[in-house]
C-alpha cells in the first residue's frame, strides 16, 4: 500500500495546470491532508498554515478535489471516505510526528521528531534521510533505528541509549516503538521547515515500484 501512496501524491503534485509552475511540493500537500484531517479547514486557513500564497492553496484544494481526497463547502474543506482511507493507510506507516525538545542530536531550537514503521531494513547511513530533510529546508537530521531492543545510529552508536541519554529518553517518552522502526529527528530554522524535513527524510523510507 505505501507504493499506491506514494503513486497518488506523486499524480496529484505533477497534474497540470494553465499558468506558472506550482509553487508547493508533496510535502505541503501531505501536510494538508495532515490539517485537514484534524478539522475542517477554509481555504485562507490553509494557505495561512501552510505559509503558502491564496493562488498556491486554491491549486492544492482544486487537486485534491479531482483526487477525490476531500470535498468542499462553506465550511471548509474536509476529507472524503477515499481521504480518510487515505490517511488511515499513510498513520500505518508514518505512525506520529511530533514537537521534540533540544537534545544532544538536535541542532536548533526547533525540532520535530517522525516516527516510521517497520522501515529499518531500509536504512543504511542515515546520509539519504539527513539529504532529503536539508533539500527542504532543514538543517539536519538524525536517523535511528530501534533493533533488537535498542535504539541504533548507524555508523555513529550500536547503543543509543548510552551515548545519547536525553535523546532517547524523549524518543521513548514520545513514541511507542516495535522492532524495526525507524525515527527520523530534524532540526531547522522555524517549526515549519523541521516539519517539511521530518516529512521529506520520513519520504525517502516509502518503496519505489
Amino acid at each position: 500500500m505505501s507504493v499506491e501512496l506514494k503513486k497518488t501524491l506523486e499524480k496529484i503534485i505533477s497534474g497540470k495546470a494553465p499558468g506558472p509552475s506550482p509553487t508547493f511540493s508533496i510535502f505541503h500537500m501531505l501536510h494538508a491532508i495532515e490539517l485537514i484531517a484534524e478539522k475542517k479547514l477554509g481555504r485562507g486557513k490553509l494557505a495561512d498554515s501552510l505559509n503558502v500564497g491564496e493562488g498556491a492553496a486554491r491549486t492544492m484544494v482544486d487537486r485534491l478535489k479531482s483526487a477525490g481526497l476531500i470535498e468542499t463547502s462553506k465550511a471548509g474543506c474536509a476529507l472524503t471516505a477515499r481521504g480518510v482511507k487515505f490517511w488511515r493507510e499513510y498513520k500505518l506507516i508514518f505512525e506520529k510526528k511530533v514537537e521534540i525538545g533540544e537534545n544532544e542530536l538536535t541542532l536548533s531550537d526547533c525540532n520535530f521528531a517522525i516516527h516510521v514503521k517497520n522501515r529499518g531494513s531500509k536504512i543504511q547511513s542515515g546520509v539519504e534521510q539527513r539529504d532529503a530533510a536539508v533539500r527542504a529546508g532543514a538543517k539536519g537530521a538524525t536517523t535511528i533505528v530501534f533493533a533488537d531492543g535498542k535504539l541504533k545510529i548507524p555508523s555513529v552508536s550500536h547503543n543509543a541509549e548510552s551515548d545519547f541519554p536525553k535523546a532517547t529518553a524523549q524518543i521513548f517518552t514520545l513514541f511507542k516503538l516495535e522492532e524495526n522502526d525507524v525515527i527520523i529527528i530534524v532540526s531547522a530554522e522555524d517549526l515549519r521547515k523541521a516539519n517539511y524535513g521530518a516529512l521529506a527524510a520520513a519520504w525517502t523510507l516509502i518503496e519505489d515500484c
